[in-house]
């Protein structure tokens, strides 16, 4: 398995960090917990608040697991899912716009053409402020429709997570309902610029006459609606028809030509001021909320996954400092007992039997581990790596026994604490031979973790960097 880099080798941003852990949280609830004590050790070492170690230790496994990559294929369905809703939003802002003003044939009833054109906007609009007032829900079905084809068009079985993780952490400050109403007011208001762009393009290379008409309302009750919604429209410029132009449409046979730009400036001021400048206003109220509470979201530490993950991130001896007396005499292990930090380069032997002379003579700018027999003794030269990793670092392994999962995971661990790091197949003892068989499966084993390997002693590019 290829070495994951450090965490802070690739800046990701907060509201990524966060989500990924999220994502880990629940895929370990779901699955059960992870192979994570590499990446428990790892964050130890880099030290700091139990936030930021859990989220170190999420993404070096978000990394290891390959669910950053998983995170960048959600984005780009996300994407592709937010141009698809675009591209419907300026087919039905258009489509608005051919409904109402139709082929110039016939005259424009200008309140139809108006329900047409603002009728499904407003109705979604309050629908959106009911469901923020009463349930909560900002979203609607847009937002909804917009998570699902992301999920789709990701088409990655380990963004499986992503999803759910990401609502997750947008219900602490409930930002969800800012995310996904910038989301619906932004495609409405893609969409009404849309239809007023359209209007004006059908208006400017057509020939079109407006008329209002009505069975059982008087004509005041036009002239009384008509000056009122052209109010607001008229204070930035655009035209309203006079009493008598209104009275005029209120024959079929009008086309007065100062009656056709009066009828269309009204309708293209409405469409604007109840049309547009609502969604405007509200996606730009979403987004300036959806900012402030980006900023402070943070993990929720009372979680008991997080609770159990204290234990193992900050330990009690760790946190609390010393509460008993030194012994005596401390236990003496070979296994990394002369390190202390300085080395540049170090050797260190796997599960070596008696009949391997160990340890080789080496040069004095070459620092002896041990051999490693036991898990404590991995434990410890692991902590003493990452805290001090060398430049160079060989591993002696015995190529009579089999490579087995353990051991290989053993010596991956330990070749990301090193700038590099080569493997040493030790020559059998005199008179036994060798396997051949397990030997090759050793190479493919190695070959398979990207390490270098040789039957020959490195000590000379232990000591110089070089053979």
């Amino acid at each position: 398995m290829p070495a994951p880099s450090s965490p802070a080798a690739e800046p990701i941003p907060p509201l990524d960090r966060l989500w990924l852990t999220e994502a880990i949280r629940l895929r370990e609830e779901h699955a059960g917990p992870l192979d994570d004590a590499e990446a428990n050790r790892l964050a130890r070492a880099q030290g700091g608040a139990l936030s930021e170690l859990i989220q170190y230790r999420a993404l070096w496994l978000a990394r290891r697991d390959g669910l950053i990559e998983a995170l960048r294929h959600w984005r780009q369905g996300a994407k592709l899912a937010g141009i698809v809703l675009v591209l419907l939003a300026l087919i039905t802002g258009a489509g608005l716009a051919l409904a109402a003003l139709g082929d110039g044939v016939r005259p424009v009833n200008v309140f139809w053409a108006l329900g047409s054109l603002l009728g499904l906007n407003l109705l979604t609009l309050l629908g959106w402020l009911l469901g923020f007032l009463l349930a909560g829900d900002a979203g609607g079905a847009l937002g909804r429709l917009w998570l699902w084809l992301s999920e789709k068009l990701a088409r990655d079985a380990r963004a499986a997570q992503l999803a759910p993780a990401l609502l997750v952490v947008l219900e602490q400050r409930r930002l969800g309902r800012w995310l996904l109403g910038l989301g619906v007011h932004g495609l409405w208001l893609t969409a009404m610029a849309s239809a007023v762009l359209t209007l004006l393009a059908l208006l400017a290379t057509r020939r079109y006459g407006f008329v209002w008409e009505t069975t059982i309302l008087g004509e005041s009750t036009f002239i009384n609606l008509t000056q009122s919604l052209g109010t607001l429209p008229a204070l930035l410029g655009f035209s309203v028809p006079d009493i008598e132009q209104i009275r005029a449409s209120g024959a079929l046979q009008s086309g007065a030509e100062g009656a056709r730009q009066s009828w269309a400036g009204w309708l293209i001021g409405v469409v604007l001021i109840y049309g547009l400048l609502p969604r405007l206003l509200l996606a730009l109220f979403c987004h300036w909320h959806w900012r402030r509470g980006r900023a402070a979201l943070g993990l929720d530490l009372q979680l008991p996954a997080y609770r159990l993950l204290r234990e193992r991130l900050q330990p009690p001896s760790e946190r609390l400092g010393i509460s008993d007396a030194a012994p005596d005499r401390l236990p003496i292990s070979t296994a990394g007992a002369r390190l202390d930090g300085s080395e540049g380069a170090v050797l260190v032997a796997i599960e070596l039997d008696q009949s391997q002379p160990w340890p080789p003579k080496l040069p004095g700018t070459v620092a002896d581990a041990g051999v490693l027999d036991d898990r404590e003794q991995r434990r410890r030269l692991l902590d003493q790596l990452t805290r001090f990793p060398p430049q160079r670092l060989a591993i002696a392994c015995d190529p009579r026994r089999s490579p087995d999962r353990g051991t290989l995971a053993l010596i991956g661990e330990l070749s990301r604490c090193a700038a590099q790091s080569r493997v040493w197949l030790m020559q059998p003892p005199a008179g036994e031979a060798l396997d051949c068989d397990r030997l090759q499966d050793w190479k493919r084993a190695l070959d398979g973790l990207t390490l270098p390997h040789s039957s020959s002693a490195p000590l000379t590019w232990l000591e110089h960097g070089h053979d």
